[in-house]
């Protein structure tokens, strides 16, 4: 069933959803199912599962000399959504990037989604590799997001890349795609990133997904704004609790986002690891009950290691 679907059905009623990584290759599924098993008591009824582009390491080899040899450190992403939709009867929405897929690539990636009935995808450009500088797509790929998408919606109408595909079988894949409250950190300004974002719905896109925030203010901000440039659908909230004092560095680096002065400033002070945790949940679950109290379509958690906060979190919720 599509995500769309799913947010019509609740006729207002505030859903959830969460987001998994594939373990690191060499890792097991039960990783997955670990994470997944405590949080299935709130009923879900769809969860995301991320990809991850491969890297490039230099390795030696025989003749003394390094090589640069490309790895996948999180492969896995089908095939898990194929395992949570087996196991738990709900539907998964695997991530699909623009980084490291032809066309071609993306578009037997959605033939084996369809295969599956898999009918959701989240679709994203994805991250530059750690060396690269910049985001480099690869040759006869896609570059933005937006051809992603409307690659993804010419298939819903049946056009395949293959010319000679006259009457090709249409998919019906409900697209996600990202949304940033705090703009994406390499749009010029926010109000050109607002732009782009209308430019991803009106390729086809059907709901939008937003990177995390920690003040509710720029989410409401962000959602108006949307409203007032004729952007329509629904816009659910991404959320994280923050727990340990690495994050107050590291979220902010990697995420490009700002975190509140009173929230920083308590886990900085913050004494042990179990209050730190103690604050960062309380901090969410506050943030979690004025949107809901709004009456947003969903709440979407980033698990990442952190699924027993995630769940207490949601006890007092939900």
């Amino acid at each position: 069933m599509r995500v769309t679907d799913y947010l019509a059905q609740a006729k207002g009623d505030t859903l959830i959803s969460f987001e998994v990584l594939p373990p690191l290759k060499g890792g097991s599924i039960e990783a997955i199912f670990n994470t997944l098993d405590p949080l299935m008591e709130f009923k879900p009824p769809f969860i995301d599962v991320t990809y991850h582009r491969e890297e490039y390491i230099y390795k030696k080899n025989s003749t003394g000399y390094y090589e640069k040899t490309a790895i996948r450190k999180r492969p896995g992403t089908v095939g898990i959504c194929a395992a949570i939709m087996h196991r738990y009867g709900v539907d998964a929405v695997p991530h699909l990037i623009c980084g490291g897929f032809t066309r071609e690539d993306t578009e037997n990636a959605l033939i084996d989604l369809n295969f599956l009935n898999v009918n959701n995808v989240l679709a994203l450009r994805g991250d530059a590799r750690k060396f690269d500088g910049k985001f480099i797509p690869e040759p006869e790929g896609n570059q933005y997001a937006i051809d992603l998408v409307k690659q993804i919606a010419d298939m819903n109408n049946g056009i395949y890349l293959d010319s000679d595909i006259n009457q090709g079988k249409a998919t019906n894949i409900c697209i996600g795609v990202a949304g940033y409250p705090e703009k994406h950190f390499e749009a010029p300004n926010y109000e050109m990133d607002l732009e782009v974002l209308k430019a991803k719905i009106d390729a086809g896109a059907d709901y939008i997904v937003t990177q995390m925030f920690f003040d509710n203010k720029h989410y409401f901000k962000f959602v108006e704004n949307c409203r007032e440039l004729g952007i329509n659908v629904p816009i659910i909230p991404g959320l994280k609790p923050l727990t340990k004092t690495y994050q107050l560095s590291a979220i902010p680096r990697i995420f490009h986002i700002d975190l509140p002065s009173e929230l920083a400033r308590a886990i900085a002070k913050a004494k042990t690891e179990e209050s730190r945790t103690q604050i960062g949940m309380e901090w969410c679950v506050e943030q979690s009950k004025e949107l809901k109290a709004a009456g947003v379509p969903s709440l979407h958690y980033y698990t990442m290691g952190d699924a027993p906060v995630i769940r207490k979190i949601a006890e007092q919720v939900f």
